[in-house]
């Protein structure tokens, strides 16, 4: 990574681990509503989310990374201001690295999954024989094969918060969304990732697949939450793709799939079928350092911009710019 060398971005992430940035609680920016990784704060129309460093995998908070948060939600931000021309989106603007204030919408309880390649849950399912989100793959795919066009798998959350993968009949059947907006939805999530794909290509990513959440303001769809961060998306280094997959071997990981990974390697017996109330396993610090390190990496990559690693009091620096914008 360019500006800081690997020694001083180690020693950087180290210090933060101290550090790192596990909830909030400024009451008086709104009624709180805590996500998985973002608090957020709904005051009126307006939503003001903040990037915790919080990580979460197979539907559970395990632990916090640091500058996660600020990463994500940079990134998220970028692409926001990259991709106004194919669909509204929630952001109004981002008073601190760590904060987006949003639009409040109605949220669609839909996501919309679009894949370009068999990897993640839909390669597990493919394996069982189970046809995610009621889609019919072609017979022999092998793992991270590129699939002959991208294919949307469509979910929902269970009041346990896992996925429940639907096929776009069920959706409509079960009104969820109507059939007019959920085609709305589709279209913009293909539009939206081709002009992602497009762009990493330029940078020497894969995007694998990735995830889009919705809204509806004032009768206007919008995609709200984040888009084609490290945590809704995979990412994979473009230059060793062809020659991994030739060999079998897994392709260099740029999100937190590799965090999956290694919970599965580590506690085969609690990963991936952890339960809601099941308590988390010790993480080691040298896999906290390690993703911290690949997601600045995919930040630098995609957005062209140098990730500076300063460790600091993030959430006395969020305080700060909040009442300097008149949120506090």
């Amino acid at each position: 990574m360019n500006g800081m060398n690997d020694t001083k971005i180690e020693e950087a992430i180290r210090e933060q681990l101290n550090h790192t940035l596990k909830e909030t609680n400024f009451s008086s920016l709104g009624t709180l509503y805590r996500g998985k990784v973002r608090d957020n704060y709904i005051n009126d129309d307006k939503r003001i989310i903040i990037a915790t460093d919080r990580l979460s995998a197979f539907d559970r908070v395990i632990t916090t990374i640091p500058f996660k948060g600020e990463l994500l939600n940079r990134i998220s931000s970028f692409w926001f201001e990259k991709t106004r021309h194919i669909i509204q989106n929630h952001l109004i603007e981002v008073p601190d690295p760590n904060v987006a204030v949003a639009h409040q919408c109605e949220t669609i309880p839909v996501e919309i999954i679009v894949r370009a390649f068999i990897t993640g849950t839909a390669w597990r399912n493919y394996l069982k024989g189970i046809h995610t989100s009621g889609i019919e793959l072609p017979e022999g795919l092998h793992k991270n094969e590129k699939l002959p066009a991208p294919i949307i798998t469509p979910s929902t959350k269970a009041t346990s918060g896992h996925d429940i993968y639907l096929s776009k009949e069920e959706i409509i059947k079960r009104k969820l969304v109507s059939k007019e907006i959920y085609e709305q939805m589709e279209e913009a999530s293909l539009k939206l990732f081709e002009f992602g794909q497009a762009h990493c290509e330029k940078n020497g990513l894969i995007m694998v697949d990735t995830k889009y959440e919705f809204g509806i303001k004032e009768g206007k769809l919008m995609v709200i939450d984040e888009i084609h961060t490290q945590d809704s998306s995979r990412f994979w280094i473009a230059e060793t793709y062809e020659e991994a997959f030739n060999k079998g071997e897994e392709p260099e990981i740029l999100d937190k799939e590799i965090f999956r990974g290694w919970l599965m390697e580590t506690y085969p017996n609690i990963f991936p079928d952890i339960k809601p109330d099941q308590e988390i396993p010790p993480i080691a610090e040298e896999i906290k350092i390690e993703l911290a390190k690949r997601y600045m990496r995919s930040f630098n990559k995609i957005t062209g911009l140098t990730f500076q690693a300063i460790p600091a009091n993030v959430e006395k620096r969020i305080e700060e710019n909040l009442r300097k914008a008149n949120y506090l």
